[in-house]
């Protein structure tokens, strides 16, 4: 049985008197432990695509399922917990908070776990470990190059154990050989078992992954 199912989903924004479609009827079907490359020009549709599909967005119709929950059925408190339970994000931005360690970034999903600190600080550093990041556990965000705050952003995005990850434009902000650093690290949490769906204008991270779905003008190609 797949792992995610997207049926028809169509998302539509209102513009002052145009209504703007940026998905138009997507039907996707994603396996546990695929690594998927969403692709697609600037305006193809793939980052609302990927906000739908993490329970960022709701679509205006159709059904995203995910792990057997069609997830914009739950209401808004229950659709959060799904996220935080069964979901990381990694961004172009690594969103980390400058005024925390590595570890302390890494924990902040773990917020809403019953478990105690000592508990959340060793999960952490395993997380990091995984990361290659186990020596700069202390570290600040602006003490760190941008590749290991990528990681750092990887590494808080896994920590809760997620089912899937998602990821948009991750190596956006880096150079050449810290993308394939990180793409490579992609590949590995997938080699582990780790279901990753990734957006990406670059062609070369779909390389990376097991399959590339094209978006075009909000429809799939």
């Amino acid at each position: 049985m797949a792992l995610i199912k997207i049926h028809n989903v169509k998302k539509q924004y209102s513009s002052g008197d145009d209504v703007v479609e940026a998905l138009k009827g997507v039907d996707i079907s994603i396996e546990k432990g695929e690594f998927i490359t969403i692709m697609g020009q600037s305006g193809s549709g793939k980052s609302t695509l990927l906000s739908v599909l993490g329970g960022m967005n709701h679509p205006t119709s159709g059904d995203v399922e995910m792990a057997g929950v069609k997830l914009y059925q739950l209401p808004g408190e229950k659709l959060a917990d799904f996220r935080a339970q069964n979901l990381g994000f990694v961004f172009q931005s690594f969103h980390l908070i400058p005024y925390l360690t590595a570890i302390e970034n890494v924990m902040l999903p773990l917020a809403i776990v019953k478990m105690g600190t000592p508990a959340k600080k060793t999960v952490a550093r395993h997380a990091l470990e995984r990361v290659d990041l186990g020596g700069k556990l202390d570290r600040l965000p602006n003490q760190l190059s941008g590749g290991e705050q990528e990681r750092v952003a990887i590494a808080r995005s896994i920590v809760n154990d997620p089912h899937i990850l998602l990821a948009d434009e991750p190596t956006g902000n880096l150079d050449s050989k810290t993308s394939e650093e990180v793409m490579a690290l992609f590949r590995e949490l997938n080699d582990a078992g780790q279901t990753v769906v990734m957006v990406t204008h670059n062609p070369e991270n779909g390389a990376y992954s097991d399959r590339t779905i094209t978006l075009k003008d909000g429809k799939v190609v």
